[in-house]
C-alpha cells in the first residue's frame, strides 16, 4: 500500500533481434532465452508481449549482406523493415521502435562510416538519416539512434520532417558508455569492431557531468526521449538525469546485465526471479520511466500474477 515505487508492464520494452528468412528463432548462445526471430516470428513474440501489457519492442536488425557504408540498413526490405511491417500487421497497437545505428551493418563492425580507420562523424550522419527515414516508411514509430555520433539528432529530425515523419518521436542514445556489459549483445548483432573499440563515441564510464550536457544537447537538437545505457552501473546517472531534465528517460537493462543474473541462477547462485524484479525495480526507482530489458515478457507475466 505504501510502496513508493510502482513497476508495471506499461513500464518495459521488449528489445528483439530480428533477421531475415521466413520461420527463423535461431537460439543465443551467451544470452539464454534470446533468440533471433525472422519477421513473423517477431510478429509473433510482439503479440505475446502485448497480451502481457507490454506496450513497446525495440528492434535491431541482423543483415544477410554487410559492406563498408551499412547500405543494408536502409534496405526497403531489410530484415527490421520487415519486422516492423509484420508486427504492425498483427499487432496494430503495439509501439515499435527501431535501433538507428550502423554497426550491425557496416563490414568493420564500427557504427559509422571510416577515414583512415577511425569513424567519420560527419560523413556518418546522413546515412543515419537515411536509415530512421526508411525504418519510419516502413512503419516505426520511435527510432533510436544509438551511433553516439555528434549532431545527429538534429540531422535525423530534419530528414524526418522533410520526408513527412513529423510524427515520428526519436529517443535518443545520449548517454550510451564505453561498457563491458554489451558483450553478449555483439555475439546476438554480429556488432563486435572488427579493429580498435567505440571509446573514442562512446562514453567514459568515469564520466557523470557529460551524461548531463549530452542529454540537453540532444533534447535542445529535437530528441523527445532519452537513453542511459548500460542500466544497472549507471542508476546514478538515470538520478542525475531526472533531476535535469524533464524528457522521459528510458533505460537499458542490457545483454550484459542479463546474462550475468541469468548464469548465477542457472548455477544456483541466485534466486532468479527475485534478482530479476529487484533490479528492475531499482531503475524504476532511479527515475527511468520504461526499462528496455530480456526480462520484459516474465517481469509482466510476475506482475499480472501479483495484481
Amino acid at each position: 500500500m505504501v510502496s513508493e515505487t510502482r513497476l508495471s508492464p506499461e513500464n518495459l520494452i521488449v528489445p528483439l533481434f530480428v533477421v531475415e528468412g521466413k520461420g527463423v528463432a535461431r537460439p543465443i548462445s551467451s544470452m539464454p532465452g534470446q533468440f533471433r526471430f525472422s519477421a513473423e516470428k517477431a510478429a509473433s513474440e510482439c503479440a505475446d508481449a502485448f497480451n502481457v501489457g507490454i506496450p513497446a519492442a525495440l528492434l535491431f536488425g541482423i543483415p544477410g549482406k554487410k559492406d563498408e557504408k551499412g547500405s543494408s540498413a536502409w534496405d526497403a526490405n531489410g530484415a527490421v523493415q520487415n519486422a516492423i511491417r509484420a508486427i504492425k500487421k498483427k499487432v496494430p497497437d503495439m509501439v515499435v521502435i527501431t535501433d538507428v545505428c550502423l554497426c550491425e551493418y557496416t563490414s568493420h563492425g564500427h557504427c559509422g562510416v571510416l577515414k583512415d580507420k577511425r569513424v567519420d562523424n560527419d560523413a556518418t550522419l546522413p546515412l543515419l538519416a537515411r536509415m530512421a527515414v526508411s525504418h519510419s516508411r516502413a512503419g516505426a514509430d520511435i527510432v533510436a539512434p544509438s551511433d553516439m555520433m555528434d549532431g545527429r539528432v538534429a540531422v535525423i529530425r530534419r530528414a524526418l520532417d522533410k520526408e513527412g515523419f513529423e510524427e515520428t518521436a526519436i529517443l535518443s542514445y545520449a548517454v550510451k558508455y564505453a561498457s563491458a556489459f554489451y558483450g553478449p549483445f555483439r555475439e546476438a548483432a554480429g556488432s563486435s569492431p572488427a579493429f580498435g573499440d567505440r571509446k573514442s563515441y562512446q562514453m567514459d564510464p568515469a564520466n557523470a557531468r557529460e551524461a548531463v550536457r549530452e542529454a540537453l544537447l540532444d533534447i535542445e537538437e529535437g530528441a523527445d526521449m532519452i537513453m542511459v545505457k548500460p542500466a544497472l552501473a549507471y542508476l546514478d546517472i538515470v538520478s542525475k538525469l531526472r533531476l535535469a531534465i524533464d524528457a522521459p528517460i528510458a533505460a537499458y537493462n542490457v545483454s550484459g546485465e542479463y546474462a550475468m543474473l541469468v548464469s548465477a541462477a542457472q548455477r544456483g547462485f541466485i534466486d532468479r526471479d527475485a534478482a530479476m524484479m529487484e533490479s528492475l525495480v531499482a531503475i524504476k526507482r532511479a527515475g527511468a520511466d520504461c526499462i528496455i530489458t530480456y526480462f520484459a515478457r516474465d517481469a509482466a507475466r510476475m506482475l499480472a500474477h501479483k495484481k
